[in-house]
């Protein structure tokens, strides 16, 4: 049974749910060989020796059971559940060193949690940027309540990504190095549709499909259209929406979509599917790169495999215009706003680092959601988790509001884990600040669009707002991979008091922290005598100093004499007087001035020569005697 029958075979089931049920998943992460671009054969991260690896699939209300052990030799890993809220189980979350310690290789770790979310996820490791390397795939809850169930006859699932040839354990050194100050980003080499190329899609005429696209990428946001056929958007991140039809949508990287698809009643012809890499994102464009992928709507297998027409523009729909299914209103004024700007600059060791108000973010040497765990009243204070993790505490029940101000020239796409947020706000590019605008509440929409990711535009701003109703541990980073390496992350630490009621830590999560040497008890420093004190914690290099440091003013005293003395030099040169602008006769006197003093010279050494002639006889005859 191929991938998109089984998806409408679980879907069909889901209608028909009578009762919760537990769902279990043996994963053995190893090393495939894969060569989906067709290009170039190189190892991958697969699941039980298969790439591209499994969907998990579940229906609301189901227990998911994933025990993962780590074959792959010579890597640590994780598993982390984009999207899901993980809702009284913040420590299945799975980014290492905020909910979890690495998994070291040879050993295992289960994942356990209960689904109460209908919608489009996927699932990826959290750890030392290794999903691009192919641990990245779909995540699909059923929902029989789906409000557009009735149009519906079968459900399909279209993953987009882009691809790189080189591991990431090769790349990562290249990006973050003093040799890239400016932090250009590895450009990928291909652009996949469900992690291959050239891609059919068998369809019925007159049928209504539901596609569930989901960008599993790295970097690059995608372009998205079909051509022929008109796109009924009905969920993003997870949330229904009302109905909005679109010829093309942009997906970034870690954005879902699903949409209603009405096939023709002729069946004559095929066409294109066409998605294209977003390349403003890229620093260089290479000459070889297709940042184009098509696949085929195929109503006749026999029919042929058109080219893809030329496009004019690329004008996407707005998803800031979708409206939920439900009517969420606006949430009430914020009671804590955290305010970030976007940076990316250099540290005193020359590397290109990412920043959230000048803070990069690192990672502390106990996972933050033990820091909580282990730290009893102190853990409602935000410094026991360490400055460079760039925490923010967060009450119970309070309306929490982020804004963020890219101060950068590039999109990044905004992920919020453990919520969906009302993207109250988007800026126009080069809007600037959230301040320069001087926006009221009045300016929000009264039933804003929500979702997990959102983007933002290059110089311009974001406002989002949710309610801190999910006591846990959760990341807010950029979801371009090579932004979450150089440190784009802050943390929120939501009712800490309330997680410690929650759970224990499971042993077998415990274990691999020892496995790895990682310490799970204690402040961000791993002190567990004084959480105040971070003596010893991880930190980011130093800034560079504003001004000259000692050695840059020797040097540049150095600089300055040398220079000196150089133009002092070539003036004498320069006011010397050339010989052949010297007077003829001052030239012939100069000439018998120098025959003289050689005629003088030579008699000077033969009375010389004489003396010494005579001395050596006379010596010779005293010696005799």
């Amino acid at each position: 049974m191929n991938s998109f029958t089984r998806a409408a075979a679980l879907f069909a089931a889901s209608l028909g749910l009578a009762s919760a049920a537990t769902v279990n998943y043996d994963f053995n992460i190893t090393w495939v060989t894969a060569n989906p671009d067709g290009a170039f054969a190189r190892p991958v991260i697969g699941i039980n020796n298969q790439w591209p690896i499994p969907r998990i699939e579940a229906n609301v209300g189901d227990r998911i059971v994933i025990n993962v052990n780590n074959q792959l030799g010579n890597q640590s890993t994780s598993l982390h559940f984009h999207g899901l809220f993980m809702n009284g189980t913040t420590h299945m979350d799975g980014p290492v060193g905020v909910s979890q310690c690495d998994i070291p290789p040879g050993h295992s770790f289960k994942y356990d949690f209960t689904i109460d979310q209908p919608g489009t996820y996927w699932y990826h490791s959290h750890h030392n940027a290794q999903y691009p390397d192919g641990l990245r795939g779909p995540l699909v809850i059923h929902d029989p309540k789906f409000p557009y169930r009735k149009e519906v006859d079968h459900e399909l699932v279209l993953t987009l990504s882009d691809w790189y040839h080189d591991q990431m354990q090769t790349l990562l050194p290249r990006f973050l190095t003093k040799n890239n100050p400016t932090g250009a980003e590895p450009v990928p080499k291909a652009a996949l549709m469900n992690e291959t190329q050239n891609l059919t899609v068998p369809v019925e005429p007159n049928t209504t499909y539901m596609f569930r696209v989901i960008n599993i990428g790295a970097f690059a946001g995608q372009y998205l259209w079909i051509e022929g056929h008109t796109m009924r958007i009905v969920e993003v991140d997870g949330i229904y929406t009302e109905a909005a039809e679109a010829d093309m949508v942009y997906i970034s990287a870690a954005q879902r979509v699903s949409f209603l698809l009405t096939t023709k009643n002729d069946t004559s012809a095929n066409f294109p599917i066409v998605s294209s890499m977003d390349t403003t994102l890229f620093d260089t464009l290479p000459d070889d790169l297709n940042y184009n992928v098509t696949g085929w709507l195929t109503y006749d297998s026999k029919a042929t495999l058109p080219e893809p027409a030329l496009v004019d523009e690329l004008n996407p729909f707005d998803d800031m215009t979708l409206v939920p299914y439900d009517m969420m209103e606006l949430l009430p004024e914020p009671d804590q706003v955290v305010e970030l700007d976007v940076i990316m600059d250099n540290l005193r060791d020359g590397k290109n680092y990412a920043f959230f108000n000048n803070i990069t973010y690192t990672k502390p040497k106990v996972p933050s959601l033990y820091t909580a765990m282990s730290t009893g009243d102190l853990a409602d204070n935000a410094a026991v988790y360490g400055e460079f993790t760039h925490p923010f505490v967060l009450k119970k029940g309070e309306i929490v509001q982020i804004v963020v101000n890219n101060l950068d020239s590039g999109r990044h796409p905004f992920h919020l884990h453990g919520h969906a947020f009302q993207a109250i706000h988007r800026s126009e590019e080069e809007a600037g600040t959230f301040e320069d605008e001087n926006l009221s509440e009045s300016d929000y929409p009264s039933v804003p669009m929500r979702r997990d990711t959102l983007v933002i535009w290059p110089n311009g701003n974001i406002v989002m707002r949710f309610k801190a109703d999910n006591p846990g541990v959760w990341l807010f980073h950029c979801h371009i991979e090579w932004h979450v390496a150089s440190g784009l992350l802050a943390t929120f630490i939501e009712a800490p008091l309330e997680i410690q009621k929650q759970f224990t830590i499971p042993d077998d999560h415990l274990a691999v922290c020892d496995a790895a040497g990682t310490p799970s008890k204690g402040n961000a420093a791993a002190n567990t005598v004084d959480f105040l004190d971070l003596t010893g914690e991880n930190r980011a290099p130093k800034t560079i100093p504003g001004g000259f440091t000692p050695r840059g003013i020797v040097a540049l005293v150095f600089s300055c004499l040398t220079g000196v003395l150089g133009v002092i030099v070539v003036a004498w040169y320069g006011l010397s007087t050339p010989l052949e602008l010297v007077p003829l006769e001052v030239t012939r006197i100069v000439e018998n001035s120098e025959v003289t003093e050689t005629s003088n010279a030579t008699n000077g050494d033969e009375s010389r020569a004489a003396v010494s002639s005579s001395n050596d006889a006379s010596g010779g005859a005293i010696s005799r005697s």
